[in-house]
């Protein structure tokens, strides 16, 4: 059956030299579509966050049971981001965009609609397993529709604004809507998905599926199974113990089946994961880069958050208010980061970021002692934090695809994706141990914070690993000329 194609990527985008683009009406109705699927990312993971009390009051879901409705969405979104990848590189990217969506929106009405906690829990799962293909595969649309260079970077700004805009706004919404109960946190993105899903119908340009490659179905099951059971142990360690038999044997288990992974894909034909990809240093950089950026930055408002609310006793909404700031810097600054990129280019803006980011944590641990001021420390920090992820996120993201091959956008946007979530989980996983053996220890008394300090000097740590990283390469660049000189 012959089925009418949507004009390509360079009939809507129409180039004007080797790295220019007209960004012709129906260009910027694609990069809305990509930008409204991100944004739902966003605010669905914030607006969650904030109605977890609520859920388990009605519930009856304890506080182990609860942590799986976020922790659910990670298994998902972690451990399938890579296959999502390469799945829309293989059968094509419009294709499992469009599928991953709907999946999305219905998981998302089914959750809103359900009375048990199991089903609650399957269904965030499979939202994040929705998820794990619609970011890696949105990106790809987007850096496979705009060309390498100024618009590339133009797009990326504006598709990163989404996100944490989607993220902010995700924690003000939450508060209001738990307000009328918390299935509204649920069931208001449905009627935002429906409609991207209608206009990325009409928008986005059909691609061909690859015309080789087959499919590695050995590296399919290794890789899924090993970043699923890897994610899983490190969410559930910190519950458990780290030395428990059960999380020592399924470590073992995860780390066998990713050597696995390994193996196979220098033996098959035509590989889940060309490994060659990652002899790039700029690639690998940023891959851990975004370790660095989310890993630090996520924890560090997990930590708040329980803070605020659980120690001072601050309203979601007001807590909500008290960490926009941050979220509200990368709305606003984010758009221009794409001509700094143009200008300086994406190593230096992604040392200034790390360099913003430790200067946050720094500057909160020299002045918060055992009752930080949110005048004089929590705010100077969030807005140093908020300042590294808006110059972080693009240009990250940027040099993680940059020089990458059309035919492998999806594999390098589905390598930065899961680096970025499997590092989060990683981090918040020792953060949550830090901190839970820290509040056996602290005073325990009215506003103490001290619980919460070993949790802050690890995101610092690995803050200023990310600077190092990232500081080096430059060095050596300077070097050169005047060794050769």
């Amino acid at each position: 059956m012959t089925i009418t194609e949507t004009p390509p990527a360079s009939a809507i985008a129409q180039p004007t030299g080797k790295h220019e683009q007209t960004w012709t009406p129906r260009l910027w109705g694609v990069l809305a579509v990509l930008c409204a699927v991100l944004f739902l990312d966003g605010l669905d993971v914030s607006m969650v966050g904030v109605a977890l009390p609520s859920i388990g009051a009605e519930l009856g879901l304890s506080t182990t049971a609860l942590q799986w409705i976020v922790n659910g969405y990670v298994l998902g979104y972690g451990g399938l981001l890579l296959l999502g990848g390469r799945t829309a590189d293989l059968l094509g990217r419009r294709r499992v965009f469009l599928i991953a969506l709907a999946v999305f929106a219905i998981a998302s009405l089914i959750g809103g609609l359900v009375d048990n906690g199991p089903l609650l829990i399957a269904t965030r799962f499979i939202k994040g397993l929705a998820a794990a293909f619609t970011a890696p595969t949105a990106l790809s649309i987007l850096t496979t529709t705009f060309h390498e260079g100024p618009a590339r970077n133009r797009a990326l700004s504006v598709f990163s604004v989404f996100g944490a805009s989607g993220y902010s706004s995700g924690l003000i919404l939450g508060g209001l809507l738990t307000s009328f109960g918390w299935r509204w946190t649920f069931l208001t993105p449905v009627p935002l998905a429906i409609l991207a899903l209608v206009a990325g119908y009409a928008l986005i340009p059909r691609d061909r599926p690859a015309a080789g490659g087959g499919h590695d179905l050995v590296g399919a099951v290794t890789l899924t199974g090993g970043m699923l059971l890897a994610v899983y142990t490190v969410v559930s360690a910190p519950e458990r113990g780290w030395l428990d038999p059960l999380t020592v044997g399924s470590m073992v288990l995860a780390v066998a089946l990713l050597a696995g992974f390994v193996a196979t894909e220098k033996r098959v034909a035509h590989p889940l994961v060309r490994l060659g990809i990652l002899r790039a240093g700029s690639i690998v950089r940023a891959n851990l880069s975004i370790i660095a950026l989310f890993g630090s930055y996520l924890s560090f408002q997990f930590m708040m958050t329980l803070y605020l609310q659980d120690v001072l006793h601050w309203s979601p909404l007001k807590m909500a208010l008290g960490l926009l700031p941050a979220g509200l810097l990368v709305a606003f600054a984010s758009p221009f980061v794409g001509r700094l990129i143009d200008r300086y280019g994406t190593p230096r803006l992604i040392l200034a970021s790390m360099a913003s980011l430790s200067l946050g944590y720094v500057w909160f641990l020299a002045t918060a002692g055992n009752t930080p001021d949110y005048t004089v420390t929590i705010l100077p920090a969030m807005l140093l934090l908020g300042g590294g992820f808006a110059f972080g996120f693009s240009s990250i993201m940027a040099q993680a695809t940059d020089g990458i091959d059309d035919s492998e956008q999806g594999l390098a946007s589905g390598l930065v994706h899961t680096s970025a979530q499997a590092g989060a989980a990683l981090v918040l996983a020792l953060v949550t141990a830090l901190v839970a053996g820290g509040s056996h220890t602290g005073t325990g008394g009215g506003t103490d914070f001290g619980p919460f300090h070993p949790g802050v000097n690890l995101v610092t740590a690995i803050a200023v690993v990310g600077l190092a990283l990232n500081v080096v390469p430059l060095l050596g660049r300077r070097r050169r000329p005047q060794h050769a000189a």
